[in-house]
């Protein structure tokens, strides 16, 4: 199938394409960013994502994945408002047959960032709305919300022995998601999945589940 995805650089990103493309698809990527990848299948485009005027004509997507995002920077009109832009002007169409948003726990627990948070929420809204209108195509629309994943935009507290120690405590699993895992999970959402919908799925290792009792031994 016809694969866009964007945010193919580095992280998430790179590891959704690689899967696709492991598994026979063709995939266009998106990013501010130069990319790596020589395949056969495989076409960049080097732009931002907040840039709506400049952003390719690319006709016929089957599969939309949103994964271009930033943390503490421009947070609403990256993660957020270009997201919109670029699901309105590939997924929304008669081909499509699956979207895919890249959210995060911060969208359910309203940790982190405030515009983080904010901006991840609204993509959890969005997801459900995106949904609706894709729905008579056929279509589906989920957002994917991961916990921590060990990405370079993490690098400063998973390098930091007492950062980490605490960050561990808060999670049941004792470890964070590699960038593989998470593909897995977009290539299961957009791929097999035919009927979940308009769902925001929870990926943290358990960490929203954390309650801390406290209680007199």
């Amino acid at each position: 199938m016809k694969v866009l995805i964007t945010g193919t650089s580095q992280g998430i990103g790179k590891a959704i394409a690689e899967l696709f493309l492991a598994e026979g698809h063709s995939v266009i990527g998106i990013d501010r960013q130069g990319s790596s990848f020589e395949h056969a299948d495989y076409v960049h485009y080097q732009c931002d994502v907040r840039d709506k005027e400049n952003l390719p004509e690319v006709d016929g997507v089957e599969i939309l994945i949103n994964n271009a995002g930033t943390q503490n920077e421009d947070d609403i009109d990256i993660n957020l408002k270009a997201l919109i832009w670029i699901t309105e002007k590939y997924g929304v169409q008669p081909k499509i047959r699956s979207i895919l948003n890249i959210g995060s726990a911060s969208g359910h627990t309203g940790a982190e960032f405030p515009e983080y948070a904010a901006s991840k929420g609204g993509v959890l809204a969005y997801t459900k709305n995106a949904a609706m209108r894709v729905a008579p195509f056929g279509a589906t629309c989920n957002s994917l919300d991961p916990g921590g994943v060990l990405t370079p935009l993490n690098e400063c507290v998973m390098n930091d022995p007492e950062l980490w120690a605490e960050i561990m405590d808060e999670t049941p699993l004792k470890r964070w998601a590699t960038p593989e895992e998470i593909a897995q999970w977009a290539y299961f959402l957009t791929v097999t999945n035919k009927f979940c919908t308009g769902q925001n799925i929870l990926v943290d290792g358990g960490e929203a589940i954390n309650y801390n009792f406290v209680w007199k031994d």
